[in-house]
């Protein structure tokens, strides 16, 4: 059974790289979720939130992509994520200071919207005219992605800098 499990997320060259890639995800929501884990707040929501700041930045990357330089798309994408998955966890914010809801059960039922958010813009108006089978989301261009630096994905690197910084923050501030 385990090496079924290894072979399955190492067996070849791409299910290592989904599985490097599903486990940079993962990491980067449980760095946001960090904080709010220790001020004891237990959002469960990540997901969501994440999916929604995906989808601002996605749209971004759609609208400017093609228009702006490189650094610029991807910073703009950046801010448009950090605002929408923000202002998607305000939601469940709001809620508990003006009716005491459970932000437990709020922030696991608001993934779902978020899925369903997608589910909605892959077979609507982002649907990739030449898929054919199954509708996809249509892919953006070059521009609007990050490069490799010595021959690592950026975004491996930035994940990284932001476990240290993450550590820090808990480990030597007073706030953490």
């Amino acid at each position: 059974v385990y090496v079924s499990i290894f072979m399955g997320a190492f067996g070849t060259a791409r299910k290592t790289w989904i599985t490097f890639q599903n486990v940079a995800i993962l990491l980067l929501i449980s760095l946001a979720l960090t904080p709010a884990f220790r001020m004891r707040f237990w959002n469960i929501g990540g997901e969501g939130q994440f999916i929604m700041g995906a989808i601002c930045a996605s749209a971004a990357a759609h609208k400017l992509g093609p228009v702006l330089p490189q650094p610029l798309v991807v910073l703009v994408m950046a801010l448009c994520g950090i605002l929408g998955g923000g202002l998607y966890g305000l939601i469940v914010a709001l809620l508990k200071v003006r009716y005491n809801t459970n932000e437990t059960l709020l922030t696991l039922m608001l993934n779902y919207i978020a899925l369903y958010m997608i589910k909605f813009l892959r077979e609507g108006p982002w649907r990739d005219p030449t898929s054919t089978a199954f509708p996809q989301i249509a892919m953006f261009g070059d521009n609007a992605r990050l490069d490799n630096v010595f021959g690592v994905h950026a975004g491996w690197i930035l994940a990284l800098v932001l476990v240290a910084l993450v550590f820090v923050y808990t480990r030597y501030t007073k706030h953490g």
